[in-house]
Parts: C-alpha cells; sequence; structure tokens
C-alpha cells in the first residue's frame, strides 16, 4: 500500500489542526490565522492531487481502485470497534473537489471579511468546517462518518449564525442545527439497526464490510415491517440524515435562512461542503440504496428494477427540484433566491442518483459546486459592491460598474441554467434528464425535472435583469435601506481571481462528461472509456438534450420578456420607491405570487403545526411536570415529612416522656431511699423507735376496738 493511502488522513486533519492553533491566537493576529488556514487547506489540495493521480494511475493499470486503511480504535468486552479510511475514485474526485473550491473560498473570504473584527474567528470555523467535511468524504466507517457529519452540523451552526449580535443570525442558526437534527436522529438510528444486523459499519473489510456482498445477502435476506427488506429500511432511515443535510422537502427550511451567515459561509454550505455531504452519502452507500434480492445474489450494481429506497429518491429529489425553482421565482434577496436554486439543484442529484446511478447524481454535484460556489461568491462581490445591500429591487445597472463580476456572474448563470454545449451544467443536467427519460418506473420525475429547467431559465435571468440590467437604483433606495450606496464599485483582486477561475471551470468541466466522452461517468464506475462522438445518434439523448435546449431558451426569452424590455428604472422615473416597484410576475398574478413570496407558507404551516404541537405537548409536559410528577414527589415528600412528625412525637411525647419519667421516678425513689439510708446509727435507732411506738399504738388501738 502506498504512502498516500496511509497518509489520506492528513488531508482532513490539517485543516483541523490549523482551526484549533487558529482558535488558540489573538484576535488581532489575522495574517497569521489566514495564512494557516489557506496553508493547511494548499497542502490538503496538494495532498489531494497525489490522491487523486494514485486512482488514476491504478485505474490505467487496471489495477483494484479501492484501498482502505482499517485501525483498532476501542475495545468493549471481547469486540473493538474499528475506524478506517478509504481512497477509491468516488473519494479522489470528492477530496479535489472540496479542497480545491474550498481553497479559492478562503482566498476570497480575506478580502469579503477584511473589516470584520472577528476576522480570525471566522477563519478558525473555516478551517474546521473544511477539516469535517473531507473527513467524511474519507470515511471507511459509518460511525466514523457520522462524527465528521455531526462536526460539520456543529460548524454550520457556528458559521450561520457568525454574527450572533444580530437576532435574525442567531435563530438561523438554531434552525438549521434543530432542523437537520432531525434527519441525524433517523440516520441514527439507521446506523445502530446496521450495526446490529452486520455487527459492523466499516464499509469495505475484505469481504466482512457493510457494503460487501455477504452483509448486504443477509440484510435482503429479512424481511420487516410492511414487507420491506432490512436493507430498505436501513437506507431509507439514513436517507433521512441525507435528506436534512441537503435540504430535501420537507427539511429544506434551514436552508434560505442560512443566507444569514457571511456570504463565504453561504458559497462554503452551498457548493463544497454541508449539502453536498447528503448527496455524497447516498453515492457512498450506493450499494446499500440500490440492494435487492437480484443484486445480492448476482452481484449487479443496478438491480433491473429500481428499489424502494431508489424510487423514494427520486420521487424526493423530484419534487425538491420544482419545488425549489418555483419558489425562487418570488424572491427579492439575492442570497436567498440562490438558496432556493442550491435546493433545486440539490433535488437534481438526488433525482440523479435515484434514476441514473452514483455516477449521474455525482457529476452535477460536481458541475454544481463550481458554478454555485461562483454564484454565491459573485453575490458576496455585488452585495460588497453595494455596501451590504441584498435587495435585488434596490440595485440595478451593474453591468458597467462592476464588469468582472457581471461577466463572471454571467457564467455562473448560463451553467446553472443549462445552456447549451458550453456550460458545464448543459451536460450533467441533460445527464439527469436523459436518466429520468429511461426510467422504467415513471416519466413523472422527468416532467418535473424539464419544468425545473424551464423555471431555471426564467428565475436567473429575473435576477440578473434586477441586480445588472438598466440603471442603478441605490439612489432612489439610500434613504430607504441603511446599506445602500450610491457609488457601487469592483471587488479587489483578491476577490474577483477566484470568480475567473471558477468560471473557467463552470464552462470546462463539463467536458469530463459529455455523450461523447463520459470519462468520469466511466472513473466512478471503474470502466473504460474512449472518445465515441457516435453517442450523439442516440435518439432519446438527443430528444432530451433538444428539449432542454428549447426549454432553457424559452425561459431565457421569458424572463427577457418580463424584465428585460422594459427597464426596471422607467417605474422608478414615474416616481415609485424601488421597494415599492411591483414585480412583473406579481402583476399578473398577485396572489400566486405572494404565496411563493412566502415560500408556500410553509414556515408558517410548521409553526401552527409542528411547532404550536410542540409547545403544546411541552405545555403538557410542564403541567404534568409541575402537577403531576412534582405533585406525586411533593405527596411523598409530605407523607415522609409526616411521617417523621408522628415519629418524632412518638419518640419525643411517648416514648422519650415515658423513658424520662420513669427515670424520675427512679430518681426520687433513690432520693427517698437515701434519706432512709443516711449512714448515722443514731437516726436508724430514732426511726426504728418511732417505728416500734407506732406499731404500739396500732396494736393498742386495735385491741382496744
Amino acid at each position: 500500500m502506498t504512502g498516500i493511502v496511509q497518509n489520506l488522513w492528513l488531508v482532513p486533519a490539517l485543516p483541523i489542526l490549523a482551526a484549533g492553533i487558529i482558535a488558540l491566537a489573538k484576535q488581532r493576529n489575522r495574517v497569521f490565522a489566514a495564512s494557516l488556514a489557506i496553508g493547511s487547506m494548499t497542502l490538503s489540495f496538494l495532498l489531494s492531487l497525489c490522491a487523486f493521480a494514485h486512482v488514476l494511475w491504478l485505474s490505467h493499470r487496471g489495477e483494484a481502485e479501492l484501498q482502505v486503511v482499517n485501525f483498532r480504535w476501542f475495545q468493549f468486552g471481547n469486540e473493538w470497534l474499528r475506524l478506517g479510511w478509504m481512497l477509491n475514485p468516488l473519494t479522489a474526485v470528492m477530496l479535489l473537489m472540496v479542497t480545491f473550491v474550498g481553497l479559492l473560498i478562503f482566498i476570497y473570504s480575506i478580502g469579503y471579511m477584511a473589516h470584520d473584527e472577528n476576522f480570525t474567528r471566522f477563519f478558525c470555523f473555516l478551517a474546521l468546517f473544511a477539516g469535517a467535511m473531507l473527513g467524511v468524504v474519507i470515511a471507511n466507517s459509518l460511525l466514523l462518518l457520522f462524527m465528521c457529519w455531526e462536526l460539520v452540523g456543529l460548524t454550520s451552526y457556528l458559521l450561520i449564525g457568525f454574527w450572533y449580535h444580530n437576532p435574525r443570525a442567531a435563530a438561523a442558526a438554531k434552525k438549521a442545527f434543530i432542523v437537520t437534527r432531525i434527519g441525524d436522529l433517523a440516520f441514527f438510528l439507521g446506523m445502530a439497526w446496521l450495526y446490529a444486523q452486520t455487527g459492523t459499519l466499516l464499509f469495505y473489510d475484505n469481504g466482512a464490510g457493510c457494503l460487501e456482498h455477504t452483509a448486504l445477502a443477509s440484510l435482503v435476506a429479512q424481511t420487516t415491517i410492511l414487507g420491506l427488506t432490512a436493507s430498505t429500511g436501513i437506507a431509507l432511515l439514513i436517507f433521512c440524515g441525507a435528506a436534512g443535510k441537503s435540504g430535501q422537502v420537507p427539511l429544506h427550511v434551514w436552508l434560505p435562512d442560512a443566507m444569514e451567515g457571511p456570504t463565504p459561509v453561504s458559497a462554503l454550505i452551498h457548493a463544497a461542503t454541508m449539502v453536498a455531504a447528503g448527496v455524497f452519502l447516498i453515492a457512498r452507500i450506493y450499494p446499500l440504496m440500490s440492494a435487492s434480492l437480484m443484486s445480492a445474489h448476482t452481484g449487479m450494481a443496478l438491480p433491473l428494477h429500481p428499489t424502494v429506497a431508489l424510487q423514494v429518491v427520486t420521487w424526493v429529489g423530484a419534487i425538491t427540484a420544482v419545488f425549489g425553482a418555483i419558489i425562487a421565482v418570488a424572491h427579492y434577496d439575492i442570497k436567498r433566491i440562490l438558496a432556493y436554486s442550491t435546493i433545486s439543484q440539490l433535488g437534481y442529484m438526488m433525482m440523479g442518483l435515484g434514476v441514473g446511478g452514483v455516477a449521474v447524481g455525482m457529476f452535477h454535484l460536481l458541475t454544481h459546486a463550481f458554478f454555485k460556489a461562483l454564484l454565491f461568491l459573485g453575490a458576496g462581490s455585488v452585495i460588497h459592491g453595494c455596501s451590504g445591500e441584498q435587495d435585488i429591487r434596490r440595485m440595478g445597472g451593474l453591468r458597467k460598474l462592476m464588469p468582472i463580476t457581471f461577466a463572471t456572474y454571467a457564467v455562473g448563470m448560463l451553467a446553472l441554467c443549462g445552456f447549451p454545449l458550453f456550460f458545464s451544467g448543459f451536460w450533467s443536467k441533460d445527464a439527469i434528464l436523459h436518466a429520468a427519460h429511461t426510467w422504467s418506473v415513471s416519466q413523472v420525475p422527468f416532467h418535473l425535472g424539464a419544468f425545473g429547467a424551464l423555471l431555471t431559465a426564467f428565475y436567473m435571468t429575473r435576477q440578473v435583469y434586477y441586480v445588472f440590467g438598466g440603471s442603478s437604483r441605490l439612489a432612489g433606495a439610500s434613504h430607504a435601506s441603511p446599506h445602500a450606496s450610491t457609488t457601487p464599485r469592483e471587488s479587489a483582486a483578491v476577490m474577483t481571481i477566484p470568480l475567473l477561475i471558477l468560471a473557467s471551470f463552470a464552462m470546462l468541466l463539463g467536458l469530463i462528461g459529455t455523450p461523447a466522452w463520459p470519462w468520469l461517468q466511466a472513473f466512478l464506475d471503474g470502466q473504460p472509456t474512449a472518445l465515441h462522438f457516435s453517442a450523439f445518434a442516440n435518439v432519446y439523448l438527443l430528444t432530451v438534450m433538444l428539449s432542454s435546449s428549447l426549454l432553457v431558451f424559452l425561459g431565457l426569452g421569458l424572463g427577457w420578456w418580463f424584465y428585460g424590455r422594459k427597464p426596471m428604472e422607467d417605474s422608478q422615473k414615474a416616481g415609485a420607491m424601488p421597494d415599492a416597484m411591483p414585480d412583473a410576475v406579481e402583476q399578473l398574478q398577485p396572489r400566486i405570487f405572494a404565496v411563493l413570496n412566502h415560500s408556500f407558507y410553509v414556515d408558517e404551516l410548521y409553526a401552527a403545526t409542528l411547532l404550536r404541537l410542540n409547545a403544546g405537548w411541552a405545555s403538557v409536559c410542564d403541567w404534568l411536570d409541575r402537577w403531576v410528577w412534582n405533585g406525586a414527589v411533593q405527596t411523598v415528600s409530605h407523607l415522609a415529612l409526616g411521617l417523621a412528625w408522628a415519629d418524632d412525637f412518638v419518640d419525643t411525647r411517648i416514648v422519650n416522656a415515658g423513658f424520662d419519667e420513669g427515670c424520675q421516678s427512679v430518681s426520687r425513689g433513690g432520693q427517698i431511699l437515701a434519706l432512709l439510708q443516711g449512714g448515722q446509727v443514731q437516726s436508724y435507732l430514732r426511726r426504728i423507735g418511732f417505728a416500734l411506738i407506732a406499731l404500739a399504738v396500732f396494736l393498742l388501738w386495735g385491741a382496744r376496738g
């Protein structure tokens, strides 16, 4: 085994160590903190490059690409609990993406957080966040993955609530922490169930791992409630944890509120770390998700018919993809729009895993990491240039004032929309749609995904016209907003250079997954690949490509029709303030727009149902605690006090009093006897004399009678 595999643990350990050292530094050591955090990520990136090259070399030689290092952690009874790390194509690709994108975000943060008084603490949390995510990636044990997973949750709480003096940021941090814990509870139950059934939490262990043939065969052979196999039940529980981290409906509500944190945090969460962790988890345990009687006995990577677990993943992903996209149409916060876009794209990734497998879902995860990091950092550049303003209605005209930000943001926007041929999002999104089009269960996920693609192009065009089109509306909003500035300016090079690098990858990365050269898919599946332009002759593929392209053009055209034809500032010239300017879609359907602007009132629904139920149950628990349990305790207490009083009364008034009275009687008797036994003979003779006289009198008196 090579040195890079033996020392792979250094990849997450270096940022975590850097975070620990920075935590001991003083706040004024800003250069030291940034240098240490960026230096640790640079070293992790170089190690990741070595790991990636090693896997490529193994693949070229046709050798086994999976290498693991397992070790004993601690012993309980006669059993040893073991942990470990692993290196395979999936790990290598994820390590490369997380370290590279994370490094660019770290560098960008120098400029964005330059004036923040807690600059040092920020880089401490960033380094810990990145290290935790890298630990998730290399883990060969579900337990080790879960520990790093929870560390990701902790650091997300610290970073979302970084500006803790802002009540909204503090509330958002708590919301993210609590909502993701709901999914993590199910994750933990699934992990415990898996250990109970297989006796191990190691993924791979020379044939004895929980993702290897023997364990999977035993899991699919066991039937649980509703006729589901144990593998399905465990997979669904673990998927709940993934749904919480990756913002799937209905556990998505924390993700939009997470925008209260600094923008680099948003980029790191939405691109390379937290939300990607859920998708990666499903990819990691894919053998368990796809396990069926057929696959367990034949060793096939994919069952002929999708398992229940994969169907659930597909449907949840498809619904989430449309749900996030349609809400993004009606929001005005530049970061919140991107947040709902992330929810939508995460839905696409889950759908890709369900209908097409690991390669399809991970391809979109990788491309999304680059163009979504680009969009969030571009939004941060806009916010920075506009002195903290985030309402797109108060912007406008930034195309000329911030040309680099505009150009790179446009690249990210087109990649997200899936603009044909020249942008990475087109190839990864089409791979998902093509797989959904051929899904044997239903065509509905395909239609939902296609509709989501149309909406994506529309709301991103809307956002770009609001922010960069027309002329600046900041002057009209300056007195209405404490953040507004009338002189937007381009960001410094430390912020724009990462944007340019990310923009180049947002365009070029798709080339590794085209139908003509599906290198990434072949690499992840461990198969050889070659360049075949004949793949474009596939009728179904061409149909999907043409359909998706038309939908993108339709979305772009609708966006131009509603927001590009009539510049926004025309309404402002008519006397309307930016905040009061009606949105074009709002004018068309005000009631529907209001529902979308309030995100389908999901938060209000949760507040009126689950939160109220929780509050009601808390009141019931409080009542039970105060009047039932506390009453029982008080009753027992009073009973004990009563018994103690009775015991004291009996002891004091009866036992002690009787004993004292007896003692006093004995004492008095002793005193009387003491008088009779004074030790003087004269007294004794005198008493005898008196006694004789008394006796004689008595006898004489009796004789007379």
